[in-house]
């Protein structure tokens, strides 16, 4: 494989270096990747190391639950890894029987164990690895919104996966080892290697994404400001940090085709509302904004012109990109690229696209329109009589006086919030310690003056009735 000249950069940016001698097969139908990770799980002789944020207690959880009982009484070491946080509506019961049928499982960071600040950074990864010889990594969760309910009409989410097989996948075994060891006792030894034998001809980095490292962050900033042709990110949960956001607005300023596939219908309200508040400066710049009409939209994938892609486990925002685990493959040069590139042209198609739409303004009377237009630039010549306005006219002048005020008032309060907020969170970041120290005392001191003033109200009131 040629190296690319951007490659040394990447290289540096995502702390991984291409592994050549693999094949990645993608797949991008949720229900044929869910029975995918079933078939290699059944197919486990040595053994099955499974990590995911979400593992419900639902109908889809169960039958992963019945597979990996089955490799664990046929002998096979089966190890499951899950976030607490993610798998919080998860009974303890579904755990404690699978511990019963011998399959190893640890959670990531209990929630009320861990430290406040670790509570914050969760593993958001998703990685099946059968016997170190096969892999499965991307955005995929484990529950019914995954398979879906053709029963019920419930159609499954649209998400993406892929299969590797080569060296790659002693990489990602690796990964796995180093969370496990996160959560308890490291693995054996012989266990945590994986085979380097090649079965074909595609270059892999495996992105172990930490918290503080920015590993994604700095790779998509890499792309975003190489790219000469086209930029396509489909993102479930887009909120992306403003330097990242102002590299799209650069990119699509300069020519670049970019492009953003995003959920039309979330399950995160909030999160669309925020995405949706950068919309008008990238399209302005240039950028295509485009919808899913389907059901969720849960994959995380980027193709930057015809050389490179990712997909993985991370979302643009900075939960994703700062603060949690996370696993991402980056391939050059690779049949990934146009594949992701199909599949993204695939679900545009069921999208609706999102355009600029000119903002209607308060037309003004036309009485007080002429008078406008006749209205003297100075008090000199061509003055005219005096006119008095009539009660419409006035009032349309007040409305629309009232609605600038109203407007620079909600801008200026806007500014000001943004920039308090701001503030804090730099001041989290940089001293979390004391910051939130600070933040504490603040509230409990508000909290103790709220107090004292109801009080103090409540007497007042209670000596006026009194006289």
């Amino acid at each position: 494989m040629t190296a690319h000249p951007f490659s040394s950069a990447l290289d540096r940016a995502t702390g991984a270096r291409p592994i050549p001698g693999n094949i990645v097969r993608h797949i991008a139908v949720s229900r044929d990747a869910l029975e995918t990770m079933l078939e290699m799980i059944a197919g486990a002789q040595r053994s099955v190391h499974f990590e995911n944020y979400i593992i419900h207690d639902d109908r889809t959880g169960r039958r992963f639950a019945t597979a990996w009982v089955e490799r664990a009484r046929a002998g096979v070491h089966v190890r499951v890894l899950y976030d607490a946080f993610g798998c919080r509506s998860t009974s303890h019961a579904f755990w404690r029987d699978l511990r019963q049928h011998g399959v190893d499982v640890r959670p990531f960071r209990p929630i009320w164990t861990s430290g406040p600040i670790e509570a914050f950074s969760r593993d958001h990864r998703k990685l099946l690895v059968v016997d170190g010889y096969r892999a499965m990594t991307g955005g995929l969760c484990i529950g019914n919104e995954w398979s879906g309910d053709p029963a019920l009409g419930r159609r499954a989410w649209r998400d993406t996966m892929v299969v590797v097989c080569g060296p790659a996948v002693a990489a990602l075994e690796g990964a796995f080892a180093r969370m496990w060891a996160r959560a308890g006792p490291a693995l054996p030894v012989d266990e945590a290697a994986g085979t380097n034998e090649e079965c074909g001809p595609s270059g892999v980095r495996v992105v172990e994404g930490l918290p503080g490292q920015s590993r994604i962050y700095r790779a998509v900033q890499l792309l975003a400001a190489a790219v000469t042709e086209r930029l396509w990110i489909t993102d479930a949960y887009l909120i992306a940090p403003p330097p990242l956001y102002a590299a799209f607005v650069d990119a699509a300023r300069s020519g670049v085709d970019v492009r953003l596939l995003l959920p039309g219908t979330t399950d995160v309200p909030i999160v669309r509302i925020f995405t949706r508040s950068g919309y008008r400066e990238l399209l302005h710049a240039g950028a295509r904004i485009f919808e899913f009409r389907g059901p969720m939209l849960h994959a995380k994938t980027l193709v930057a012109d015809h050389d490179w892609a990712r997909v993985g486990s991370s979302n643009l925002n900075v939960s994703s990109l700062f603060g949690n685990y996370e696993l991402d493959l980056v391939t050059e040069a690779d049949g990934l690229t146009a594949t992701l590139a199909t599949q993204f042209l695939h679900d545009m198609a069921q999208s609706r696209e999102i355009v600029l739409k000119a903002r209607r303004r308060l037309p003004l009377p036309p009485k007080l329109v002429a008078a406008a237009a006749v209205a003297p630039t100075s008090a000199g010549e061509g003055a005219p009589s005096y006119y008095k306005r009539s009660l419409r006219e006035r009032q349309a002048v007040a409305a629309v006086a009232l609605m600038q005020a109203a407007g620079g008032a909600r801008r200026m309060l806007a500014g000001a919030a943004a920039g308090l907020f701001a503030v804090i969170g730099v001041c989290l970041i940089l001293f979390p310690l004391t910051a939130s120290a600070v933040l504490a005392v603040g509230a409990l001191a508000t909290s103790l003056w709220l107090a004292g003033y109801t009080v103090a109200r409540r007497r007042r009131r209670r000596e006026t009735d009194a006289r």
